[in-house]
């Protein structure tokens, strides 16, 4: 773990500095990355994604495809074309040859989500040595809702207006007083260590973290966390994030909305079930083999097409 509170610059103040002394490189550059290379993304309340470097670009997947060298064909419908016939078949090894390294900020519990992705680099700010912030994450009122009646970890009906503002005002007190126990235990009268006395903090502080993955993971970090069905707080995170891969990689970031993000998998029982139906039977659930959820999820891709 490494202490970031060294650095004296703001984010903003750090990206037009390093934008004003640009390098020269005889490395492949993507276009579309160096316009958003440093630049922090505002999300949520506090928090930021900025990209710090990255490697390669659609060309890197094309070579890494054909095993040779140069900027592959001539005719960008070619490369087009095998990127796609690689999303579609799912070789994701030419994927991997393409990297990204993000400076991030974010609410600890957002943070214990993502860290789940396992397939990545992570440093994060270090409490045991770092004073953190006095910063917190408080949701707007209208992404207050109650605990949903058929998802264990979602959301449900919005709350009230008078019991969200009630909640919100609960959510600022509590972390204010959190960090003023924080801050006594840090001063002088108690000087406790300040690997204990985190103990204290909650889980909506906001921490720091650098994270470098390539786009295969990438791709499947997004698959999953710009989901409409994930939290809508790491969701801000990876739709800010799927911005800025459409312009790195925009024939790669195509094939994944159409395959990935834009597609449907269906089982051999959910296909089995497709066949009946197109030959006119009347399908349940009783009758599919299915479970509850396998069949409502089941029946929302079909009642899309149909």
């Amino acid at each position: 773990m490494t202490d970031m509170t060294d650095t004296p610059a703001t984010p903003d103040e750090e990206a037009a500095r390093l934008r004003e002394t640009p390098h020269q490189t005889l490395r492949a550059t993507a276009p579309g990355m160096e316009a958003h290379l440093h630049m922090p993304i505002p999300v949520l309340d506090h928090g930021f994604v900025r990209v710090v470097d990255y490697m390669g670009d659609d060309a890197a997947v094309v070579q890494a495809a054909r095993v040779s060298y140069g900027a592959g064909t001539k005719a960008v419908s070619n490369d087009e074309g095998l990127i796609r016939y690689l999303m579609r078949h799912w070789h994701s090894t030419p994927f991997e040859m393409a990297e990204i390294k993000l400076h991030v900020k974010l609410p600890i519990f957002v943070a214990r989500q993502w860290i789940r992705h396992r397939t990545a680099n992570v440093n994060e700010i270090s409490a045991r040595y770092s004073i953190l912030d006095r910063e917190f994450y408080l949701p707007d009122a209208s992404a207050l809702a109650q605990q949903s009646a058929v998802n264990n970890q979602g959301r449900g009906e919005p709350l009230s207006e008078a019991d969200a503002a009630r909640v919100l005002d609960l959510l600022r007190d509590e972390a204010t007083r959190t960090y003023a126990t924080y801050e006594s235990l840090l001063g002088e009268d108690t000087g406790l260590a300040r690997e204990l006395a985190r103990m204290v903090l909650p889980a909506n502080v906001y921490t720091q973290w650098y994270w470098k993955t390539d786009l295969h993971n990438l791709f499947h970090f997004l698959r999953l966390r710009a989901d409409p069905h994930a939290q809508m707080e790491i969701r801000a995170y990876a739709d800010a994030i799927a911005a800025v891969v459409a312009d790195w990689v925009p024939l790669s970031w195509r094939a994944f909305q159409d395959y990935r993000m834009g597609g449907a998998h269906l089982s051999a029982q959910m296909l089995d079930c497709v066949r009946r139906m197109l030959a006119g039977e009347e399908v349940t659930q009783e009758t599919s083999g299915m479970s509850g959820r396998e069949w409502r999820e089941f029946r929302e891709v079909v009642d899309e097409c149909f």
